[in-house]
């Protein structure tokens, strides 16, 4: 059962509009990642805001876009907290429902020394966001220069997302997950990372932005596929069209929303007019700076933020 949070009517002159999760996130800092069976003990922990489809929403408005967020939480004090929290960074929740009955989504981070992470996901909630949800907010699909989605939620909402974006579609496939033909023929932009293009194409992860480039080249159906590779940057890909955009070299302290910063710098860039090279060299820089941070939403950058990477 679905209590919504609006009436689906959406903010005049919305840039963005994210189709998505939300969760509640608990970090925990390891010298290493515990083996099968063992405990490790922590250096410490805290809690923060997150989800793919929150963070990217975050990251968009913190860059100074108008964005709009469809998604589901829980009817507890956690789902008022989300919503709460995207309110504050000045998204449009209007779109963000309530399931009766049923908890918000949560994830539990793991982030070693060297900076490498594990995720585990209870999507909660978000399993509960349906077709009809989605649908229920299609003038702000339509109105939107940009619908930015992911995979944490049901393969059935993303696939309304995408047939009702009137501007361009763009979709981080992630979690890891078969993408169906029809959707992905409705993508502009697709962004997965190296994990995920394996998934998508039957095959190994490229280790080199080279076999990035091939490996994207396989996939049919999207305008462009855009690799994200970490401390490699990311390669485009998009037609005949392939070029290695290189990251710049910081300090990594946590990826964990590094591609939820690149997803919503890229989004932007986008909806402002940027050309797709552009934008995905000015999301290098945005997914750059969050891993400089601890966190999720807590690690997004602003604007300033970026542009002072930029200037260094």
């Amino acid at each position: 059962m679905e209590r919504a949070g609006a009436d689906g009517a959406s903010l005049d002159g919305v840039q963005i509009a994210v189709v998505g999760s939300l969760n509640v996130d608990t970090t925990m800092r390891v010298e290493r990642h515990p083996a099968p069976g063992e405990t490790v003990l922590a250096a410490g922990h805290f809690t923060d805001t997150g989800g793919k489809g929150a963070n990217q929403a975050v990251a968009a408005a913190r860059l100074g876009h108008r964005v709009a967020m469809i998604g589901m939480v829980g009817d507890d004090p956690t789902g008022d907290l989300l919503r709460r929290t995207l309110s504050d960074e000045g998204v449009d929740v209007s779109g963000v429902g309530t399931a009766v009955g049923i908890e918000s989504g949560m994830a539990v981070i793991t982030v070693d020394a060297s900076g490498e992470n594990t995720i585990v996901v209870d999507p909660a909630a978000n399993a509960a966001v349906t077709a009809y949800h989605v649908a229920r907010f299609a003038s702000v699909l339509r109105e939107a220069a940009v619908t930015l989605a992911q995979l944490e939620i049901p393969i059935e909402a993303v696939a309304a997302a995408a047939r009702l974006a009137g501007g361009r579609f763009v979709l981080n496939p992630a979690p890891a997950a078969t993408v169906p033909a029809e959707v992905m023929a409705r993508v502009a932009v697709l962004v997965p990372n190296r994990t995920e293009v394996a998934r998508i194409t039957g095959g190994e992860p490229p280790r080199t932005p080279d076999e990035a480039m091939a490996v994207a080249g396989e996939i049919a159906g999207p305008e462009a596929v855009v690799v994200t590779l970490g401390s490699a940057g990311a390669v485009i890909v998009s037609g005949r069209f392939r070029r290695h955009v290189p990251a710049p070299g910081v300090t990594v302290v946590d990826p964990t929303a590094a591609g939820d910063a690149f997803c919503g710098g890229l989004a932007g860039a986008l909806a402002d007019g940027a050309s797709l090279d552009d934008a995905v060299r000015w999301a290098v820089r945005c997914g750059a700076v969050a891993t400089t941070r601890w966190g999720a939403q807590s690690s997004l950058p602003s604007r300033s933020d970026v542009e002072a990477l930029e200037g260094s």
